[in-house]
């Protein structure tokens, strides 16, 4: 189609991969703020055959979302739903606005159909992003706000933190997704201990409980061993957690086809696309095994093709995300996904 045979090639060659991501949420962030082209994007791209699932006590038209990290800011979210999807998550937002690591901080692998990234959430603070979300009129699609804490504050407090960033946005979005995994933020995969993680989820669903129920989710690493995963899998649900978000990006480098001189010169960050799917599909399975039915699964990693969300699908998941995949397939990407949940 257009996209890959002309814009892409374009993007990819003209462009640095934060640049064409700027320009393409631009576009989408006008696209968004016009009814006529929110209507045309329809046309075109939004033909999405209907699926209907429930999770995380909701009710989805299909499986298909878009990950956190594409739309940082709640910039496009009548332009997503335009598009086909059935939800996203905005985000990772920060109580604070914070301006992330250095640049050059994101990366195409060509070669494997990846990234990696190391933007470290930049983003403009949870309040900013929920006055968009109130001012989107966006009609149908499923919002989930993806929360973490600041560069700046050590995890002692990162608490506070992210009870910060959930009251800004609870009044705005369907859910909340409690991001301790990402391999960018120095220090906060530290979360991830039992300890940690029991005091940081308690105090996140308490909080939840208290301003009215809403859902919250968990997003995990795909790094951490069978073992690890179904204990945090359990413990996450013991604390009221409703959803499980598997996976994050990966610290790995292993089978890449990309030349280790390559990866060495980009060096650290979170590698993301093809090179991930067997494995985050792996964790979906070891998830789905832990919990039984007591929480929802989302899939997330590696999805490019219509197999790939059917093989999430059957590992457990109740819901697919994609982000990289939609990078290197463009926007007829949900309708070219949908028949992995066409009846």
């Amino acid at each position: 189609m257009l996209y890959s045979a002309l814009l892409r090639p374009l993007l990819f060659k003209l462009l640095s991969p934060e640049q064409a991501h700027d320009l393409v949420m631009g576009g989408l962030q006008f696209a968004s703020n016009s009814a006529l082209a929110s209507a045309a994007l329809r046309a075109a791209f939004g033909s999405i055959p209907s699926a209907p699932v429930q999770a995380m006590g909701l009710e989805f038209k299909h499986p298909l979302g878009l990950a956190a990290g594409m739309d940082k800011n709640a910039e496009a979210l009548r332009a997503w739903e335009s598009l086909g999807f059935s939800h996203l998550e905005i985000g990772t937002v920060t109580p604070r606005p914070q301006p992330g690591n250095p640049q050059p901080r994101m990366f195409r692998l060509p070669e494997d159909e990846a990234l990696i990234n190391r933007m470290g959430f930049n983003n403009g603070g949870a309040e900013a992003a929920a006055t968009r979300i109130h001012s989107s009129k966006h009609q149908s699609i499923i919002v989930g706000g993806n929360i973490g804490r600041n560069k700046s504050t050590p995890n002692e407090g990162a608490i506070q933190d992210y009870l910060a960033a959930l009251n800004a946005l609870y009044a705005e979005v369907d859910y909340i997704a409690v991001n301790v995994s990402s391999p960018n933020t120095p220090g906060l995969r530290d979360l991830q201990s039992a300890g940690s993680m029991r005091e940081l989820l308690l105090a996140v669903c308490t909080e939840a409980k208290r301003l009215g129920g809403k859902p919250v989710a968990l997003k995990i690493d795909p790094d951490s061993d069978k073992d690890h995963v179904q204990r945090t899998a359990v413990l996450a649900v013991e604390c009221g957690v409703q959803g499980i978000i598997a996976t994050n990006t990966s610290i790995g480098r292993s089978s890449l086809s990309t030349p280790e001189g390559r990866l060495q010169a980009i060096g650290a960050g979170g590698l993301s696309g093809a090179p991930i799917a067997k494995r985050s599909t792996e964790v979906v399975g070891w998830v789905r095994d832990a919990v039984g039915q007591s929480a929802s699964v989302v899939g997330v990693g590696g999805v490019r093709r219509a197999q790939d969300v059917t093989d999430k699908l059957n590992a457990g998941a109740d819901l697919v995300q994609v982000y990289s995949g939609f990078v290197y397939a463009g926007p007829a990407m949900v309708r070219q996904l949908s028949p992995a949940w066409k009846q």
